[in-house]
């Protein structure tokens, strides 16, 4: 979780930057008719890309089963976020991640809405924004964030 608060200024503007892009794209769409349309929106799937440090998979998998998949539990129960996934990827080759870390969400929360869950969450690790950061920075051994990207769904039309 300490890796989600440590980017999180980051991934907020990003959801936020995404959705006033969305947003402006659809505004300017051609009027139609919601039954003219071939797809709809649907979830947003927020994918971290990870590299796994030499020697370091037992640890960073425990860290990842321990902390990060209670603190998306946790989430998911408060119906912040729809489901989770880690990812492996078996046939990584050079300079691709060796995990994807995935959150699928209803859709952007507005900012009022993030930084009250931000609270909640910091909350129940029992830190502050500075201790997420430097828990962050510990898991630098174990890990490297290659990146991060938002997509979103496209659903067929109803």
């Amino acid at each position: 979780m300490g890796q989600l608060l440590a980017n999180i200024g980051t991934f907020k503007m990003k959801r936020i930057m995404t959705a006033a892009l969305c947003a402006c794209a659809f505004s300017m769409a051609l009027p139609a008719s919601a039954q003219d349309r071939a797809a709809r929106l649907g979830p947003l799937w927020s994918v971290g890309m990870i590299e796994v440090k030499d020697g370091q998979s037992e640890a960073y998998l425990r860290w990842l089963n321990d902390v990060w998949r209670g603190n998306q539990q946790f989430a998911k129960q408060q119906g912040w976020l729809l489901d989770y996934h880690i990812l492996a990827n078996s046939d990584a080759r050079d300079g691709e991640p060796d995990l994807y870390l995935i959150t699928k969400y209803t859709d952007e929360p507005n900012v009022a809405e993030i930084n009250r869950r931000d609270a909640i969450m910091l909350a129940r690790m029992q830190t502050n924004a500075s201790g997420a950061d430097q828990q962050s920075a510990g898991r630098v051994t174990m890990r490297r964030q290659m990146g991060s990207m938002t997509l979103r769904e496209m659903l067929p039309a109803r």
